[in-house]
């Protein structure tokens, strides 16, 4: 259409050329298990008593460029250490950008154990820094502190990500391992702590021990993921310039009231995040009978496990004919072949779940497989 594709073709980067966007998958009329959400509304009461309270919000202003009400309640809620820094973003990924945006820079590089979450290589990628990835071991998905070592040595990355728990994979990384990464690593160390209301282990109240480290969270996996609040804490230097790159007014003034008023609500957060931990145990040994599928620890909202004999595309496919979303890691290929991710829902939507996939690898023949 008047040459635009010649046009996108000579004015962007290759890099972003190359890459795919985002995929995501029309969810309506299925039972959703491919995104790691909190399954539970909220009580009527307290969706009555915040209806109340967005009232008081006056969308004809622009927010509070500071946050600095919402701040005190993440502080207060999450236990943030008094003498660090904290910013607030649009979600976890604008808090990688903007760390990414300010830190890397020219000659940099960014490292991160693989597989993990994908954002950490799709935001460096258009931002035209250099990713290095270090292969996690097989078959337990542990990190490897010789090769991590290594590879900080031979790349001095400004950057290094350890999602803890990780994702795909729900394990939670060494703490030993982690401590020499933070103690050999040439620059920034961030920890994207996404999962720790499932995982009940956190290095935010360590901060002041290590001028080098940054913790990520994100309020999505609480149950707050329709809002896209995410934050980052460490020293108040790192925080002060990353706050320059932070586009002014990120945070909207509804979900600088919602978040406020869901953390003073937070014992119905937890106790959510309680029964969503007992599901996952059940789910887990539930799947853990089915002598076809190897399924892994989790210290997350998901767990993630491997077809042994049955192709992870077909399945995929019969599920979602089934009615039911999971997340497909087969075409991530290398370690993640033929493995799958499952959100823990509702103890009505795992059955459902179990009874389907019980129902597909019992019915579909293996042999058919490759």
């Amino acid at each position: 259409m008047n040459g635009a594709k010649d046009r996108v073709r000579a004015l962007l980067r290759p890099e972003v050329l190359a890459l795919s966007a985002y995929a995501t998958v029309d969810a309506q009329g299925y039972i959703k298990l491919d995104a790691m959400e909190n399954p539970y509304p909220w009580p009527e009461a307290m969706v009555e008593e915040w209806l109340t309270r967005l009232r008081t919000a006056a969308p004809n202003r622009y927010p509070d460029p500071s946050c600095t009400r919402l701040k005190g309640a993440l502080r207060a809620a999450l236990g943030i250490p008094a003498e660090a820094g904290l910013l607030v973003g649009n979600g976890s990924d604008e808090i990688i950008q903007i760390i990414l945006m300010a830190v890397a820079g020219s000659g940099g590089c960014v490292l991160a154990p693989e597989p993990t979450f994908v954002m950490y290589r799709q935001i460096s990628t258009c931002l035209g820094l250099p990713f290095v990835g270090v292969p996690l071991r097989e078959p337990d998905f542990s990190l490897d502190p010789d090769a991590l070592g290594a590879a900080l040595a031979r790349h001095r990355p400004k950057v290094v990500f350890l999602a803890y728990p990780n994702n795909p994979t729900g394990n939670l990384f060494d703490e030993a391992a982690i401590l020499r990464v933070l103690a050999e690593a040439p620059g920034l160390v961030v920890l994207d702590e996404a999962y720790a209301p499932y995982a009940g282990r956190s290095f935010l109240s360590r901060l002041p021990e290590f001028g080098n480290l940054l913790v990520m969270r994100t309020l999505s996996k609480l149950g707050l993921a329709g809002l896209r609040l995410g934050l980052v804490a460490g020293d108040p230097a790192w925080i002060e310039q990353l706050d320059k790159v932070r586009l002014p007014y990120n945070i909207n003034v509804l979900t600088q009231i919602s978040g406020e008023f869901a953390l003073e609500k937070r014992a119905v957060l937890d106790a959510q995040v309680a029964q969503l931990v007992q599901h996952r145990q059940a789910l887990r040994e539930e799947l853990s009978k089915f002598h076809a599928v190897h399924v892994y620890p989790s210290w997350a909202n998901f767990l993630l496990f491997r077809l042994l004999c049955h192709d992870a595309e077909r399945v995929y496919q019969e599920l979602k004919a089934a009615g039911i979303l999971v997340k497909n890691l087969h075409p991530v290929g290398g370690p993640l072949r033929q493995c799958m991710r499952v959100t823990v829902g509702t103890a009505e939507e795992n059955r459902h779940f179990l009874l389907a996939l019980r129902h597909i690898l019992e019915t579909q023949d293996p042999a058919h497989d490759s």
